[in-house]
């Protein structure tokens, strides 16, 4: 009898033992994706844009991402994007004609059918499409993925404009995310016309107008450049750093914020009116502070700092976008393409 509750014990144990170390392992994907991106801020790593987003993905799928079949399929395009530029001449004679043929080549590869000639007969390249299920990742975190873009040729505002900046990247060229509302999008400065903006979820140049017409994009958002600013790398890489503390809060639901909250104090630190991580580290805030018990001094003081964080975030000029308005907003831009379309882009 004293045999068999040793070995239970023993047995027992041996499982939390076990269990430990499967839990370290997990947390060690998100520990090392942390740390690629950190070293890139910090010059210790070269810079990639497309390493960023494939090590948060990669520890969402724990280590499982296929990574090389990605990289070939992006190099694909990326070869792709150089045999379009190298048999297509622009009408456009500024300096900076290489460039901007280069952005046009993405534009085609993602957003445009093109006739492809392979042994003498001409196929028809099928650009990429939005995908209007589970926009916001609501149900599966994944949909919001590049690697389910590349897979299914079918993305949304997250994925897209992050597939488009790794093409740029893999093919010499620097490319802007920029932000609005519950959206993303790319920024572009060229000669001939200075900045102009590239929307690829239906695959024209959108005015500022249109950006504005959301109606939640308030002047202080701009001046805070909250929205419609172009990034830079490092806050492209900021961007990052909350996509994989979202990632790790849907891998385990029940942590204690540290993780997000460490995520989200770098990103900030980069980029300090970043509203996704302002967002992030007050929405983790009140977690703890859900946790705790509501007269205890540590619930009173947290709740005085999510109060100023929420005050803060209203004063730089985010205001809450609902999910269907934004989705009406997003389809506008087909419904009146003419309307919002920059006539000054012709690629």
């Amino acid at each position: 009898m004293l045999g068999t509750k040793i070995m239970k014990y023993f047995y027992l144990s041996l499982f939390i033992f076990f269990a430990g170390v499967i839990k370290a392992q997990v947390n060690q994907f998100y520990t090392d994706a942390y740390q690629t991106i950190d070293n890139m801020l910090d010059d210790k790593q070269k810079y990639s844009f497309k390493t960023a987003v494939l090590s948060v993905e990669n520890a969402y799928y724990q280590g499982k991402l296929d990574t090389v079949e990605l990289d070939r399929k992006i190099r694909f395009m990326a070869n792709f994007c150089k045999t379009i530029i190298k048999n297509r001449d622009l009408t456009y004679n500024e300096k900076d004609k290489e460039t901007v043929s280069k952005y046009a080549a993405i534009f085609s590869v993602i957003c445009e059918e093109t006739p492809i000639l392979i042994n003498q007969d001409t196929i028809r390249y099928k650009p990429f499409s939005y995908d209007f299920e589970d926009v916001f990742g609501h149900r599966e975190l994944a949909n919001l993925f590049v690697s389910k873009l590349i897979n299914t040729q079918k993305g949304n505002c997250n994925s897209l404009p992050y597939l488009y900046k790794i093409l740029a990247e893999e093919i010499g060229v620097n490319a802007n995310l920029a932000l609005a509302p519950n959206h993303i999008y790319i920024k572009h400065n060229i000669k001939s016309i200075g900045w102009y903006n590239t929307e690829l979820t239906s695959g024209i140049f959108p005015q500022d107008s249109w950006l504005m017409a959301s109606g939640f994009i308030h002047l202080d958002a701009i001046e805070n450049g909250v929205y419609m600013k172009a990034l830079d790398d490092k806050e492209s890489l900021a961007l990052c750093l909350v996509d994989l503390a979202n990632a790790f809060n849907r891998s385990f639901p029940d942590n204690d914020g540290s993780f997000a909250l460490k995520c989200a104090d770098r990103a900030i630190q980069i980029f300090p009116n970043l509203i996704t991580a302002l967002i992030l580290k007050t929405e983790t805030h009140k977690n703890q502070y859900l946790k705790l018990e509501k007269n205890s001094s540590s619930a009173v003081r947290l709740l005085s700092k999510i109060n100023a964080e929420y005050s803060y975030i209203h004063k730089i000029g985010y205001r809450n976008m609902p999910e269907g308005m934004y989705l009406e907003w997003l389809t506008s831009l087909k419904i009146e393409r003419k309307k919002y379309s920059d006539q000054r882009v012709v690629l």
